[in-house]
């Protein structure tokens, strides 16, 4: 156990020594936000992106309760992420968002809004919504490492929470996006190590009789889940399709993922990202999901919570040293994720809001300070929450992802994907998309609550049945949005020329062929 808390602590000594080193790289706020004007290449840009990408939720959350539900189904989630959320997103995505944030100088996504289709008023809005929706993503990727620190370790959620938010706080405040992606590329390896080392101890074991008549003889562990109970809208294969598109789709929209094409240096490096960040996402993407099926041969995760059952496979299977990597792969993909969530919520606040809103003439020195503080701000109010949430028992780690990621997808993946393809794509329609996401969200979660448990239930417990179904409405708001974006844009006067010249000019200085 000594070994497990000197890798650990290794490990924060590794982080904090990169904030050290990179603190001179966030003088302003293009390079907080950007790492300067050259940008990144594309190793350190596919893992930062990947490594954003996952985090302790898939893992602790995704893997152990999916794992356990769906069987070897599952690994179906992980391959999506890789084909639809990673490859197909950079080859459609990477190239276009790239030369369209330079030749609109925007650095983030309410800012895109706003030069793309000439409304303050999108800004601020955006702005607010993705601040708002950003925090219980950030808290549910805090539950997921208490979970494992309380089973595996023995210390109390609480205080990891905060150690973590620390340490992630630390090396974003001082090094800014940099730091982050540096960060990134070191944990991205620790990460495709510990993935691969946990597999093979777990299909190694000699602590379980693997019966593999299983594999054929129970339904949840066949590749498909067309089983008794995949049957109606709340069946499995609903389900696990849902979790595919929403864990696929949504991050062709969210603010946290395409701020990596936003700093990637050029064509060369776009075709390496493509390659690396692919096969990056096949490998984490399928061992998380591989290793939560494996847990129907471990009867000791009969009955326990789905945020546990990850966990005691682990304190079951891994010896005393390879624990602490095992650890660290889950706090890398962690860090990683919690530092590009934190500069997103707060970049929205001090470039969007204050700059954009507030206060246009501030310094650049004055909204950088404000933005590394509204990053200590954005962990801290994380974490309340996360502590909260492990108290209370307000939701589960993976639906409070699944809510963060679906209104989030929902209210932008029309306006932003088609924006950046597509010349008449307007305002109305973009209001339509999020507005429209947004009341379509809040109906769906009491129509299906109310709808599973018969109109005579209680307020609550309409509440909490829609919130588990947050994957199912996530993805039909995303197909809203893009419906109501093309429909409306066909229907509304098109954006003036100005605009689009601005937005499709292809002769600015440093684009992309």
């Amino acid at each position: 156990m000594i070994l497990d808390y000197v890798i650990l602590g290794l490990y924060a000594l590794a982080m904090i020594g990169i904030a050290v080193y990179t603190k001179n790289r966030s003088g302003s706020v293009n390079d907080f936000l950007l790492a300067g004007k050259k940008g990144l290449n594309g190793w350190m840009t596919a893992f930062a992106y990947g490594t954003t990408y996952f985090s302790a939720v898939i893992f602790i959350g995704y893997a152990g309760q999916f794992g356990r539900a769906f069987g070897l189904a599952s690994v179906w989630i992980g391959i999506g992420n890789a084909i639809i959320g990673t490859l197909i997103a950079w080859l459609v995505l990477a190239k276009r968002t790239k030369n369209m944030t330079r030749r609109l100088n925007v650095k983030t996504m309410p800012d895109f809004f706003e030069k793309r289709y000439g409304s303050r008023n999108l800004k601020f809005v955006s702005a607010i919504i993705i601040f708002i929706f950003l925090i219980p993503y950030s808290a549910s990727v805090y539950n997921g490492l208490s979970s494992l620190f309380e089973i595996v370790f023995g210390i109390e959620g609480w205080i990891i929470m905060i150690a973590l938010a620390v340490l992630t706080a630390v090396y974003l405040f001082f090094g800014g996006y940099f730091a982050t992606a540096l960060s990134d590329f070191i944990q991205g390896i620790i990460m495709l190590a510990g993935v691969i080392i946990m597999v093979l101890f777990f299909l190694n074991s000699n602590q379980v009789d693997w019966n593999l008549d299983k594999l054929t003889s129970n339904p949840n562990l066949t590749w498909f889940t067309f089983n008794a109970d995949s049957k109606g809208i709340y069946g499995s294969t609903v389900s696990l399709l849902s979790l595919m598109l929403l864990t696929s789709l949504g991050v062709w929209a969210l603010p946290q993922t395409i701020h990596k094409y936003y700093a990637i240096r050029d064509k060369k490096a776009i075709s390496q990202g493509v390659i690396v960040s692919t096969v990056f996402a096949l490998v984490i993407g399928f061992g998380a999901y591989f290793t939560g099926a494996l847990s129907s041969f471990f009867p000791q995760t009969a009955g326990v919570p789905d945020a546990n059952v990850i966990p005691v496979m682990l304190k079951l299977v891994i010896p005393v040293g390879i624990t602490g990597i095992i650890a660290v792969l889950i706090l890398s993909a962690s860090m990683s994720t919690l530092s590009s969530v934190s500069l997103a919520g707060a970049s929205v606040i001090a470039v969007d809001l204050y700059k954009g809103k507030m206060n246009p003439n501030a310094s650049d020195k004055r909204v950088n300070v404000i933005m590394k503080t509204l990053c200590l701000c954005f962990v801290a109010i994380s974490v309340i929450l996360a502590v909260l949430n492990e108290r209370f028992n307000i939701a589960a780690i993976a639906y409070m992802m699944g809510l963060s990621w679906g209104t989030l997808a929902g209210c932008f993946i029309g306006p932003y994907v088609l924006g950046v393809i597509w010349k008449k794509v307007t305002k109305p329609a973009v209001w339509t998309s999020i507005i429209g996401s947004l009341v379509l969200t809040v109906g769906l979660i009491f129509i299906f609550g109310y709808d599973k448990n018969g109109w005579n239930c209680g307020f609550g417990t309409a509440l909490k049945s829609g919130v588990q179904t947050s994957p199912l409405i996530g993805v039909i708001c995303m197909v809203f949005s893009l419906i109501a974006t093309t429909v409306v844009s066909l229907l509304t006067k098109q954006p003036e020329e100005t605009i689009l010249a601005e937005a499709f000019d292809k002769h600015v200085e440093g684009e992309i062929q």
